[in-house]
């Protein structure tokens, strides 16, 4: 592996990429502009990957000074999109965000980014991710779940102490030393998604590091339905079926559902919110069910596979099911 000097340590300041990948997003981009303008470390550029919006959108945009890239609705890919992104891109760091992802504080890009301009064996850092105001209390859960309080940084050898948790990561606020995404190819095209999962675990395998880094915050949550969350599990196990690799490598996914599981029902009987109990179950039956046709997707009948997915335009370009 070829270690990439930080820009830091010769003298000057590593330069800074924004990509951007948007579809319709002008109810959150105001925001998000917004909060990105009270940063202490401004990107040189920002890039926007934008995917057929009808929407203000790249008005929005332009008005903030990005360079606007169209990409065809038919021609979307959460891996390949972005690997478009960061090949275009000219700063030596490359920060992936999500239209809806607000910056928490104006040091939150500043200290993202500082871990990889100081270490070089450090390919990737990724920032928290609290709940918005709106969140329901499922929501904000599942972020205090996989965004904790401390720091961490992990390895390779980290897998077998942590299973699979090795190479959580999220592109919704994510950082990377472009030297090293090149080394390892970017970002897998094709992928249902997860494309920020898979990079990872090529980047540990090639020998780097990955930074969670908890004091750089972004408001980013959803308030999943029943029938989303049996749709993104299915994604999921879609994803770890075509992509066995990373469970042979890393290990199985099993360990992490039982922890959430005790975590999700401890923290309601705690906070003493028994009445949502009943709906807790319900959505922890629907994430496991989804997950395991997921997993065994090959063997479902084809017209069904885009019924159950969250991300139906991937199934209706692929012949895979």
């Amino acid at each position: 592996m070829t270690r990439v000097q930080p820009a830091s340590k010769t003298g000057r300041e590593a330069t800074v990429s924004l990509l951007l990948p948007t579809r319709n997003g002008a109810a959150s981009l105001p925001a998000f502009f917004a909060a990105l303008r009270q940063q202490e470390r401004q990107p040189e550029e920002i890039l926007v990957a934008d995917t057929a919006s009808s929407d203000a959108t790249v008005a929005i945009c332009q008005e903030h000074g990005a360079t606007i890239l169209p990409v065809a609705q038919a021609e979307f890919d959460h891996g390949g999109t972005r690997t478009m992104l960061a090949q275009r891109a000219v700063g030596e760091m490359l920060l992936f965000c999500t239209q809806d992802a607000i910056l928490a504080n104006p040091k939150s890009l500043k200290r993202l980014i500082a871990p990889l301009a100081a270490d070089a064996t450090l390919a990737c850092s990724y920032g928290r991710q609290i709940a918005g105001p709106e969140a329901s209390p499922f929501s904000d859960h599942l972020r205090r779940f996989n965004y904790p309080a401390a720091a961490a940084v992990r390895s390779f050898a980290d897998r077998e102490r942590l299973g699979l948790r090795t190479i959580f990561i999220s592109n919704s606020f994510a950082a990377y030393a472009k030297g090293a995404l090149q080394e390892v190819g970017y970002f897998k095209n094709d992928l249902i998604f997860g494309e920020d999962t898979c990079t990872l675990g090529r980047l540990l395998v090639a020998g780097y590091r990955v930074a969670y880094v908890s004091e750089a915050a972004v408001y980013h949550s959803h308030n999943y339905s029943l029938a989303a969350e049996f749709r993104r599990s299915f994604d999921i196990g879609v994803l770890h079926r075509s992509e066995a690799w990373l469970l042979d490598t890393y290990g199985q996914a099993t360990g992490i559902g039982r922890r959430y599981v005790r975590s999700a029902f401890g923290a309601l009987w705690r906070e003493k919110k028994y009445h949502l109990l009943p709906d807790c179950g319900l959505r922890l039956f629907a994430r496991a069910a989804g997950y395991s046709l997921g997993m065994a997707y090959r063997k479902l009948p084809p017209p069904l596979c885009p019924l159950l997915s969250m991300n139906r335009p991937w199934w209706y370009r692929k012949t895979l099911c």
